[in-house]
């Protein structure tokens, strides 16, 4: 599956912005899918990922209350609504996606965990 990531920019510090993963090439509802970001100098980190169904979500603790993850199978793509967005978001966000045929409700953490990985989009939080 190819994974098309969109929807980065600059932003201040209190805004929000909606990241977009499009999938092609494989049958979208077929994975689980997660948001991943790298701030410079450090390593890549998690943020939040969602079941292929949809029902189950996981975020990170410094983005939950703030992220939401969702699935639009239709279009196939997943969402990530960032609001009151802080200097420390500033980073490049990866979407990725996992097959998970057997677990329709399992959400997935590890980076390692992730066979597809998008170009990723910078997203700069100004204060």
């Amino acid at each position: 599956v190819q994974l098309q990531a969109s929807g980065g920019g600059l932003v201040q510090a209190g805004d929000s912005l909606r990241l977009s993963c499009t999938a092609s090439g494989r049958t979208f509802s077929g994975y689980g899918m997660g948001w991943f970001r790298q701030a410079p100098g450090k390593e890549r980190e998690y943020v939040a990922s969602i079941s292929r169904t949809g029902y189950t979500t996981n975020y990170a603790y410094d983005v939950k209350g703030r992220f939401t993850i969702s699935r639009d199978v239709a279009e196939s793509t997943v969402y990530l609504q960032m609001s009151s967005l802080k200097v420390d978001d500033t980073a490049i966000y990866y979407c990725a996606a996992v097959e998970s045929p057997l677990r329709p409700n399992v959400y997935y953490v590890s980076p390692h965990m992730y066979t597809y990985w998008g170009q990723g989009t910078q997203v700069t939080v100004s204060s």
